[in-house]
């Protein structure tokens, strides 16, 4: 009996599954409905349940800037110049040395304004004018203090062989007689024969004396020969820029024209006519530069030392 009542439990049961398809259905997917929600209960609690604090760089609360391993971190500061607004060209009035080293930089590659143009300028020509303005006045001391020991050496001699007259007061322009030369010389003879005291020289001393030679020529009386030319010029090496040295003295120098003299046979002209006729400044350098243009092309003899 007990195993027909069994029998017949099970045959009503499964008469109604198979008579109700759609209850069986519901109730199949009512388990697994509450089963998905019972998972996704799970799921928000865990991630509801413990929410991270956000962590804050030391650069105080209202700093945004994005944290280390940010995707969208990196990316911000890479387009953050492009939305820069555009700066204004430079060198434009008011704008010089203003902005930062971009804007400093864009102004150098685009150039002064006409104002800096202007300013550059004034300035370059003021630096090139005070060099040379520097120079001269420092060649112009030079000059002077060695032509005033020159004075001062000149005055002492014993033999008064030679003496200074200052033409104009001027220090760079001399008249220098010549007092002496070889007794036993036809010049010499000469001169006591025609009353002529001294012979009168002329030296005009360069900007760059004593590193360049004076130049030197005679003015009275008129000479023949001597090594005396045309216009008083005097052929002599050591008054060119090639036979000149800085350690010349101007009593040197004159003792060695006067020693030239007596070896060239310089006489004292007294032809009618041409012996009134004075030397010429012009006529002399004229002279001089075509003599030295001719030694330098063929050379310069030197005298024997038995020669003087």
């Amino acid at each position: 009996m007990a195993t027909l009542l069994r029998k017949i439990g099970l045959i009503r049961l499964h008469n109604r599954d198979t008579e109700d398809p759609k209850h069986h259905h519901n109730h199949r997917g009512g388990g697994s409905g509450q089963q998905s929600a019972s998972l996704r209960g799970k799921g928000g609690s865990k991630s509801g349940g413990h929410k991270p604090q956000q962590q804050h760089p030391p650069g105080g609360a209202g700093d945004t800037s994005p944290g280390p391993g940010k995707g969208k971190g990196k990316r911000a500061p890479e387009l953050a110049p492009r939305d820069k607004p555009p700066q204004p060209a430079a060198g434009a009035a008011g704008a010089a040395g203003a902005g930062g080293p971009r804007e400093r930089a864009a102004g150098a590659r685009a150039g002064p304004g006409p104002a800096g143009a202007a300013a550059a300028a004034a300035a370059a020509a003021a630096g090139g004018s005070l060099v040379p303005a520097a120079r001269q006045q420092h060649c112009t001391q030079v000059r002077s203090r060695r032509l005033m020991k020159e004075l001062q050496d000149i005055a002492r001699l014993s033999d008064r062989f030679i003496s200074v007259e200052l033409v104009d007061e001027s220090l760079f322009d001399w008249n220098v007689k010549l007092h002496q030369v070889d007794k036993d010389s036809v010049l010499w003879q000469d001169m006591k024969e025609t009353n002529t005291e001294f012979i009168l020289l002329n030296l005009t001393f360069p900007d760059n004396f004593p590193f360049s030679p004076p130049f030197m020529r005679v003015l009275s009386p008129r000479l023949e020969n001597g090594y005396v030319l045309d216009g008083g010029a005097i052929c002599m090496e050591l008054l060119t820029p090639r036979g000149w040295s800085s350690a010349y003295t101007v009593e040197a120098v004159m003792r060695q024209f006067a020693a030239s003299l007596v070896k060239g046979q310089g006489r004292i002209c007294r032809k009618a006519g041409k012996s009134k006729k004075s030397f010429s400044r012009k006529e002399a350098e004229a002279t001089f530069k075509s003599l030295v243009k001719t030694h330098e092309k063929y050379g310069w003899v030197t005298p024997p030392v038995s020669d003087g």
